[in-house]
């Protein structure tokens, strides 16, 4: 249990950043926004230093300030051509010219398919493809029932891969 281990900001809390900024990028969908909301987070954790050994899990409540922080941004503002996560693959020098065209097109679809997405589906979406959390931590996240996160993953899954298909079938 935490409450008898001694919660470090620089050891605990600090290292989640990148967790957090992700999560909030994906809620916003725009890179400003998201470093502010991360900002704001580590500001509230910090300001609230008396009750970390209170916590279930330092991460959960992290996450869920930032979650919080990042929709109610969201809502004030417009935030609508971004990218996700751009995150590089590393290729073989070797690799075709047309192959790597392709390749960032249809990585270029994906993250817009991933952005059409309603905001609960992309955030659990995130939670669970991208940052490995069991679908419990998602629920205690964002204060959901476990079923409605499973329903929820299922259904954004089903319709990327649907409209996935559809355009890489039929085209634009």
């Amino acid at each position: 249990m935490r409450a008898m281990q001694k919660i470090s900001f620089r050891n605990d809390i600090l290292p989640l950043k990148d967790k957090l900024f992700r999560l909030a990028l994906c809620i916003t969908r725009n890179r400003e926004e998201a470093e502010d909301i991360v900002q704001d987070t580590m500001l509230r954790v910090w300001n609230r230093r008396e009750e970390w050994n209170v916590w279930e899990t330092v991460e959960g409540f992290c996450l869920t300030i930032c979650r919080n922080l990042a929709i109610d941004r969201s809502q004030k503002m417009d935030a609508r051509h971004v990218e996700l996560t751009p995150e590089v693959t590393e290729l073989p020098d070797m690799a075709a010219p047309d192959k790597l065209m392709e390749r960032d097109e249809r990585l270029g679809l994906l993250h817009r398919l991933i952005a059409e997405l309603p905001e609960k589906q992309r955030t659990i979406l995130q939670l669970r493809d991208v940052e490995g959390k069991s679908y419990k931590e998602i629920a205690e996240i964002l204060q959901l029932t476990e079923e409605v996160v499973k329903v929820n993953l299922f259904r954004a899954r089903q319709r990327i891969k649907l409209k996935y298909n559809e355009i890489d079938t039929y085209g634009l």
